[in-house]
């Protein structure tokens, strides 16, 4: 009993000290650390994503234009040819004897002519020493001009003849690629269709592909919405001929030449409801074939007072796109912005901030709308090593650079 009333001071200030730590404060969590960026306004390039499809600058078809028997083809199926220069060969035996024959009837009428017009110039001047009479001069000149006239009758069926025996060489209407040819020797081809009023035998197509078009379409939706903007000053359009168009190949690659905005239709088309427009591009190593399908990317523009915000912080719920910034009292708050169009690896953000404010990059996964956050510089990765090639282009139509040419807004 003593040992224990001995120990039992000790044992009660155990229990006090104990007592004393379980009303001990706890320490406040460390903010989390996250990445910020210092957003300003600017202007940049007003982009739109597009598919179109390729057609050659000038596509010309080459037909018979006479009747006859093919006997050979003159080029190389696939070459480029030159305007007029001959691509096929029918059979001339028959317009070369139809020009023989005019010729020989010509020489037939000029040699009556001849006669008639001596006759009418003896007959004209006997008539006033009473030798012949008016009746008989009258039938002399009557003569004469129809000989005259029977001649240059001839003289037209003569060049009707030579036109036919040149057509019997079919040339090419432009320069540019002949195709593969559509009938084979020994065939029989025809000027037209006698039922139908049908043109002749088509025997293949040129086409010149440098440079070549590409079609396209943009909604009407869109258009009015960019026209909207533009009257409230948020976008500048460009005229037609400084829209830019660059084309991405279908393997994946840029092309390396820039296109230009040559043809906007004034009409809405019933069917799609999109206005179509058309885009000139250089083709001179031929890379673009007709037909092709290419994505595009077509310069509008610019885009005012913008700002460029890293895709990675940009996210999204039910309500919309939204951004979590640091806030006046160092706190994480959220914006809600609007965000329909990137340029290169960047949000374009139209609205939902203003200048100067720190939108957060990342570190997003640990940050709460109202938490006290750490906040540091943002440093964008590494560019890639193998950057993509620089489109070659001149002056009057290059891609413009990611802030247009009015700089920074002020």
């Amino acid at each position: 009993m003593k040992s224990f009333a001995q120990r039992a001071p000790f044992l009660c200030l155990g229990l006090i000290a104990l007592a004393g730590c379980g009303k001990s404060t706890p320490s406040a969590p460390t903010p989390p650390q996250v990445a910020v960026v210092t957003v300003h306004a600017r202007n940049v390039p007003l982009t739109r994503q597009l598919v179109g499809r390729l057609s050659p600058y000038y596509s010309a078809n080459v037909t018979a234009r006479v009747s006859g028997v093919l006997l050979r083809r003159l080029y190389t199926e696939g070459s480029e040819v030159r305007r007029a220069q001959p691509l096929f060969q029918i059979d001339p035996t028959f317009y070369r004897t139809q020009l023989d024959n005019d010729l020989a009837l010509l020489a037939q009428d000029q040699a009556t002519y001849v006669n008639d017009h001596i006759t009418a110039q003896r007959e004209r001047a006997l008539l006033p020493v009473g030798s012949v009479s008016q009746q008989m001069v009258d039938n002399a000149d009557a003569a004469e001009r129809s000989a005259a006239a029977k001649v240059k009758a001839d003289e037209a069926m003569v060049e009707s003849a030579r036109v036919n025996l040149g057509y019997t060489r079919v040339v090419s209407p432009i320069s540019g690629i002949a195709s593969q040819q559509l009938v084979t020797e020994g065939a029989v081809v025809g000027s037209s269709t006698s039922d139908t009023g049908a043109g002749g035998t088509l025997l293949t197509t040129v086409e010149q592909v440098d440079p070549a078009y590409v079609n396209f379409t943009i909604s009407v939706a869109d258009l009015m919405t960019l026209r909207q903007a533009q009257s409230t000053g948020a976008v500048a359009l460009a005229q037609q001929d400084r829209t830019t168009v660059q084309i991405g190949l279908p393997d994946g690659t840029r092309y390396k030449r820039v296109g230009t905005l040559d043809f906007s239709d004034v009409a809405v088309n019933a069917t799609t409801g999109a206005v179509n427009l058309r885009a000139l591009v250089p083709n001179p190593q031929r890379e673009l074939l007709p037909g092709m399908y290419v994505t595009l990317t077509v310069d509008l523009g610019r885009q005012n007072n913008v700002f460029l915000v890293p895709q990675q912080a940009l996210q999204r719920d039910t309500v919309g796109a939204y951004l979590m910034a640091i806030g006046p009292d160092g706190n994480a708050v959220r914006k809600d912005v609007t965000a329909t169009d990137s340029d290169g690896a960047d949000w374009i953000v139209t609205r939902g901030l203003a200048n100067g404010d720190r939108v957060i990059v990342s570190g997003l996964q640990f940050v709460h709308e109202g938490q006290a956050v750490k906040a540091s510089a943002w440093q964008a990765p590494a560019a890639a090593s193998s950057a993509p090639d620089v489109p070659e282009a001149s002056s009057s139509a290059s891609m413009p650079p990611v802030t247009s040419a009015a700089g920074d807004a002020q």
